[in-house]
């Protein structure tokens, strides 16, 4: 009997420290958490990253301290790890796509090809980078629909990203008749390029004859704008041009076709 109350009072000793480990270990992960989503804690990463780390901290931290429980408790470590082990080898077979993601996650916060507040366009879909998940990406595309896309399909295709270079450029077909001067044409684009406010003055409007067509000569405006003013641009430029080319008397042909009866 004596060998019993010892024994209860052994282990009701370490069961007693093993909870106060847990109830001080939380009581300082929940502390430590405050601090660092804090404004101005971590400052110097991006809010994708940051909330990353953040979640990868507090899993760690949780796992260390109930680990320290265990053992205080009197739990065999090495049991604990061969069953996390076991376990972690059946969870990893059970969500490979899971993982997949988590390390495309990981592989978008280092690597950096698209950051929070960018537009890209990946595959069949393009939108404003909203986040870079654990799992998942979110776009928000400009009629404000919410895309989210799993982070290993973007690592695995091919990423077009409008923002990075802070300009874009944007190239304008116009189709004239045959019977149009060219030198007017040139003239026409030239003073419609000098009206509009969006356009970079480095590197300076082209103005080419690319391509004697079917039906028409095509003639090819290059001008360069920052990013965000692309499609501002973009309108200004495709309707003061049909205005300026009515207004020159050059004229805009419908495709046409020759037909010879014999």
């Amino acid at each position: 009997m004596d060998d019993i109350i010892n024994i209860l009072k052994t282990s009701g000793v370490n069961l007693l420290y093993g909870l106060l480990i847990l109830v001080v270990g939380f009581f300082l992960i929940h502390y430590v958490m405050k601090f660092l989503n804090r404004k101005g804690s971590l400052i110097k990463l991006e809010p994708t990253v940051k909330g990353f780390l953040i979640n990868l901290i507090r899993l760690v931290l949780y796992i260390v301290v109930i680990l320290t429980a265990a053992g205080r408790i009197g739990i065999p470590l090495t049991s604990i790890i061969t069953l996390v082990a076991s376990a972690g080898v059946a969870i990893s077979l059970a969500m490979q796509g899971a993982l997949s993601n988590l390390v495309g996650g990981l592989t978008l916060l280092i690597l950096k090809p698209i950051k929070a507040g960018e537009y890209i366009k990946v595959g069949d879909y393009e939108g404003t980078v909203s986040i870079v998940g654990s799992f998942y990406t979110e776009l928000v595309t400009p009629d404000l629909k919410r895309i989210s896309l799993p982070n290993s399909s973007l690592t695995d295709t091919a990423i077009i990203n409008y923002t990075r270079e802070g300009k874009r450029r944007l190239d304008l077909t116009y189709s004239v008749s045959y019977h149009s001067d060219i030198d007017t044409v040139y003239r026409t684009l030239q003073d419609l390029s000098a009206r509009c406010e969006y356009l970079l003055p480095d590197p300076a409007p082209e103005f080419h004859l690319n391509q004697c067509a079917d039906s028409a000569l095509e003639f090819v405006l290059r001008v360069w704008m920052k990013s965000e003013d692309y499609w501002k641009g973009y309108y200004f430029l495709m309707e003061e041009g049909k205005r300026a080319l009515d207004k020159a008397g050059i004229e805009i042909p419908f495709p046409q076709m020759d037909v010879h009866i014999k």
